[in-house]
């Protein structure tokens, strides 16, 4: 059983807002994701996900508004993708983010490699890590795929399970999945999905943005609709039957075009 945190919020925005110029992509967003919660982040394209979260991975940095990490006030102008590593988060994009041709255990430790006393890389110990990683963590049980095994023969799910492992292993208190089970097919969604539930058993946050409402309406414990830069909707798990919320989802869309 995971500890229980100290801290009540992951992460925490406070009226933010995020301005290109003359165009609004986020308008006074409160935004929270608790310590040990599953948060699915819906919304069209264009809605200001991606903004949301370039912010959140210190890729932005907002116009207007606080941050708070793990509940401690973290000013925008201290705020860098460097500096979210350090607070413990972590992003799983959907694009290719592994070497195709590099054994695991070299994309586990890309950029954070384990040196010897003499400066060397330590393979070995590297090795080890990235075993224990594939065998506890994510729990691989697959023949032929150890930490020497190349990323060029593992399924798309397999791949992201590696990429969420590897997040898990660098004691991320937030990872960030964006659109995991893009293009993956059906048995491959299943073992993603069991990855992400790893993330919650662990004592760990996620934020889980998802297109098929079906994945991100079994997962998260709270659903949060984003549209139009603004935060129109927050749903509890139970709250919504996924048929209740494709219509939700809907009727926003309707809306949008009426007012167009």
């Amino acid at each position: 059983m995971a500890a229980t945190p100290a801290y009540r919020h992951a992460v925490r925005l406070e009226d933010v807002s995020m301005a290109y110029g003359n165009v609004v992509a986020l308008r006074n967003v409160n935004f929270e994701v608790g310590a040990n919660e599953i948060v699915g982040l819906v919304g069209d394209n264009g809605a200001g996900k991606s903004t949301l979260i370039k912010l959140i991975t210190g890729v932005q940095r907002a116009t207007g508004g606080r941050l708070y990490i793990r509940d401690q006030y973290i000013p925008w102008s201290d705020y860098s993708v460097r500096r979210a590593h350090e607070l413990r988060i972590e992003t799983v994009y959907q694009e290719k983010s592994l070497g195709e041709k590099q054994p695991l255990w070299r994309n586990f430790f890309a950029g954070r490699q384990i040196v010897n006393r003499w400066g060397f890389i330590d393979v070995k110990k590297e090795k080890e890590i990235a075993n224990k990683i594939l065998l506890e963590t994510i729990g691989f049980r697959g023949a032929g795929i150890d930490a020497d095994a190349t990323v060029s023969k593992l399924s798309g799910g397999e791949r992201q399970g590696v990429a969420i492992g590897r997040a898990m292993h660098f004691d991320a208190d937030l990872i960030v999945l964006d659109e995991p089970t893009v293009a993956l097919a059906l048995k491959e969604v299943r073992k993603v999905l069991d990855f992400i539930e790893r993330i919650r058993s662990s004592g760990r946050a996620c934020i889980y943005i998802e297109h098929n409402l079906a994945h991100v309406h079994e997962l998260a414990d709270r659903l949060v609709v984003i549209d139009r830069g603004e935060i129109v909707s927050n749903i509890g798990r139970g709250e919504m039957s996924l048929h209740q919320l494709t219509d939700h989802l809907l009727s926003l869309q309707a809306k949008k075009e009426r007012a167009a």
